[in-house]
């Protein structure tokens, strides 16, 4: 491992006006004021905690890597103390009330540790390690959230969020190549001829939308494993699961709807589209 740099001083962590709007806009579902007021405040502050550490491994000025061993010190604050940032501050009425596990937020610090190292990814099963650190642990704390995390239903959970993560990082192949980072694995890249350059350009060439087309369809396939959850839950938790999943589905049709042309901008679902997904994902249990 190569040595660390020496902390900038003009370093620190975002504020809270830099990360909370992003982590609702982001999170939260079309249907997420059906999900209540109590559900809504402790998704907002696990959301805001997956946000402030993004945005530290993605755009904080300073020693990233420190700065993250800051935000794992807060994470202990949060849990047993008197955090000081303000989105801690916010976390840790939750964790307490709830009793809410540590480790699946400690593998989200990890998850942009790995992104200071990492910028791109050999194999699928490797890219898939990186979604158990960087999305499985949101989709474990939101059952969490509605007290329905069993073992049997956080494995279809995982499922469901590598699926979401994967079809996210296909959105942003383009955005992700300019910040010197490639997901797509090198297997397929080679597989389908595609070179890391040709994610660079303004022009989704036919090779790159062949190779599209298959992680689409992979991240597909994960979201339908990991569906029978929605089945499993009720009420509430069962309305927030079909938000995610629908809104996983949704965005993988729009990705194909562009033809899978990512590189001129991303493509997204609008609301209407996943709000209407929604229920009919919730109607038919997955």
């Amino acid at each position: 491992m190569a040595a660390r740099k020496q902390a900038d001083p003009t370093g620190s962590l975002p504020d809270e006006g830099a990360v909370l709007p992003l982590a609702a806009h982001e999170n939260f579902t079309v249907a997420s004021f059906l999900l209540g007021r109590q559900a809504r405040r402790h998704l907002l502050a696990i959301y805001g905690f997956a946000r402030l550490a993004d945005q530290v491994g993605d755009e904080a000025a300073g020693d990233r890597l420190a700065l993250l061993d800051e935000l794992e010190g807060e994470l202990g604050l949060a849990f047993a103390g008197e955090p000081r940032h303000p989105v801690m501050r916010g976390l840790a009425p939750t964790v307490r009330e709830l009793g809410l596990p540590r480790e699946p937020f400690l593998r989200l610090i990890e998850a942009n540790r790995r992104d200071q190292q990492q910028s791109a990814y050999a194999t699928h099963e490797e890219l898939a390690g990186y979604c158990e650190l960087s999305a499985n642990p949101v989709g474990e704390l939101v059952l969490h959230v509605f007290g329905a995390a069993t073992p049997e239903r956080i494995a279809l959970s995982d499922s469901i969020c590598t699926g979401l993560q994967l079809i996210e990082h296909w959105q942003d192949v383009g955005e992700d190549a300019r910040r010197g980072r490639v997901y797509l694995p090198s297997e397929d890249l080679e597989r389908f001829g595609v070179a890391t350059d040709d994610l660079l350009g303004s022009r989704t060439g036919d090779r790159l939308r062949r190779l599209l087309a298959f992680e689409v369809g992979r991240a597909r396939a994960l979201l339908d494993e990991g569906a029978p959850l929605v089945g499993t839950l009720r009420g509430r938790a069962r309305l927030a699961v079909a938000g995610y999943l629908a809104g996983g589905r949704a965005n993988a049709d729009a990705i194909a709807a562009a033809e899978y042309d990512v590189l001129a901008g991303a493509p997204k679902a609008s609301g209407a589209k996943r709000l209407r997904a929604t229920l009919a994902t919730y109607r038919m249990g997955g």
